[in-house]
């Protein structure tokens, strides 16, 4: 497990690439640059692990076998602030126009030296982010599930007669990660990623701790949850159908 010093201070990057000889090799260069790094073989993969994460920059090689990477940069672009960049072994003009026009803040030819890519990662990083928070869930909106109501925008939870459930902040940020993926398996290291970011001391204890929390507040038998419900040996999940309003 990531010491609680580390785990915050690290940013967090998504390598998506398809042949898994230069994908590993660039993932263990990248974390003994200090970067925390996720992969996918795939852009299918991808979109699984944006969602799961707090991911604060994609890099993402251009061809891929089914959904290729600018496909996925401009998923990326249009539903979330996490800056991307592409990688390809072609070097036309052109493909680095499509690739910016899709959505990319930078692009890297292949072949490249793994120091060239971590120095880019890092101008990009300070460009885009400049000390903002992380890209999370959308925070707007209200969820109806098993009787209640999240209102995010008001950080508020309300039972079916109106009547307001005071959270903490903790609380709040890990009923929100939830009920915007009901029905997903989350461990408790995505919970802490998504939940309390950078800044967070990453202990697993802290995670089940908001969880015992959070079902006497919600549910009928805290000791016998029936909305977020425990997979052991891998994390929690809401199971209540979640229904945007």
């Amino acid at each position: 497990m990531l010491q609680p010093d580390i785990m915050g201070d690290q940013p967090h990057l998504l390598l998506v690439d398809d042949e898994r000889s230069i994908r590993e090799p660039l993932a263990v260069y990248l974390t003994k640059q200090g970067f925390r790094v996720t992969q996918a073989g795939d852009a299918e993969a991808a979109r699984t692990r944006l969602t799961a994460y707090a991911i604060d920059l994609a890099i993402i090689d251009i061809m891929m076998p089914g959904e290729d990477g600018l496909s996925l940069c401009r998923h990326i672009a249009a539903t979330s602030d996490v800056p991307v960049i592409l990688l390809t072994a072609k070097a036309e003009e052109t493909d680095r126009i499509v690739g910016l026009e899709m959505g990319a803040d930078d692009y890297v030819v292949k072949p490249f030296s793994p120091r060239e890519l971590a120095t880019r990662v890092k101008v990009v990083l300070r460009r885009t982010q400049a000390g903002a928070t992380r890209h999370h869930a959308p925070e707007s909106g209200s969820y109806a599930f098993a009787g209640w109501v999240l209102k995010s925008g008001e950080r508020a939870l309300v039972d079916r007669e109106g009547v307001s459930v005071p959270l903490s902040t903790g609380e709040f940020n890990l009923l929100l990660a939830l009920v915007t993926r009901p029905r997903q398996v989350l461990t408790r290291d995505q919970l802490l990623d998504l939940t309390q970011g950078r800044e967070a001391a990453a202990f697993d204890r802290a995670i089940d701790n908001q969880v015992s929390r959070l079902r006497k507040k919600i549910e009928v038998d805290a000791k016998n949850p029936d909305i977020i419900k425990t997979v052991w040996g891998g994390g929690y999940t809401l199971a209540a159908e979640v229904t945007r309003l």
